[in-house]
């Protein structure tokens, strides 16, 4: 890792290493950092060649390097996806109606989907289409449309979790179960 230096540090600078280390964003730029380069060094450079940047503080190396590993998992996982006909948003919905294990209103769907959509309306439409769930509307009040998880739904995730079973993380594998607790510990605080 490069280390550029930013001059001499100031009052401002100590106190926020001293938030950022009790925040524990230190610890969590070392999993990021670690993590990135285990897993990403065949296949991509460092964050800094990559973006082709030479970062001032490492808190804005980590945003930056987390941005750009949450892209690349995400494209990872659309490629993953693709092959069952459903998209990353679709299998969101689908995960959330299995979890619940019975019917789930749409206003709930969108307030639990990991990337909030615009279109979950349109998105529950094309799973109706495809037989994956089910659409009632409320009796006491027809605004209020509720989904669950048809049977070809289940068996879709079934398959899903059949093929996925260690293959589409296996990346994760140089990360221990210490290191992904305290990761995902930290990013919780991140967002507060």
């Amino acid at each position: 890792m490069k280390s550029v230096s930013v001059g001499k540090p100031t009052k401002a600078s100590y106190v926020s290493h001293s938030l950022c280390d009790l925040l524990g964003v230190r610890k969590l730029f070392t999993l990021v950092n670690n993590f990135y380069h285990c897993t990403c060094k065949t296949i991509m450079a460092s964050i800094d060649e990559e973006l082709k940047s030479n970062f001032q503080r490492p808190q804005q190396r980590l945003v930056a390097n987390l941005m750009f590993t949450a892209g690349w998992m995400r494209n990872r996982f659309t490629d993953f996806i693709k092959p069952f006909g459903i998209s990353m948003p679709q299998f969101n919905i689908l995960r959330i109606l299995r979890g619940a294990g019975d019917w789930v209103s749409m206003s709930d769907i969108k307030n639990l989907m990991v990337e909030k959509s615009p279109n979950a309306t349109r998105l529950a439409d094309k799973l109706v289409d495809k037989k994956l769930v089910e659409r009632q509307r409320s009796e006491s009040d027809r605004r209020v449309v509720y989904l669950r998880l048809s049977e070809a739904g289940a068996e879709l995730l079934e398959r899903i979790d059949e093929v996925d079973h260690g293959q589409f993380i296996s990346f994760m594998d140089v990360v221990t179960d210490e290191e992904a607790r305290t990761f995902s510990d930290v990013l919780d605080r991140i967002r507060g």
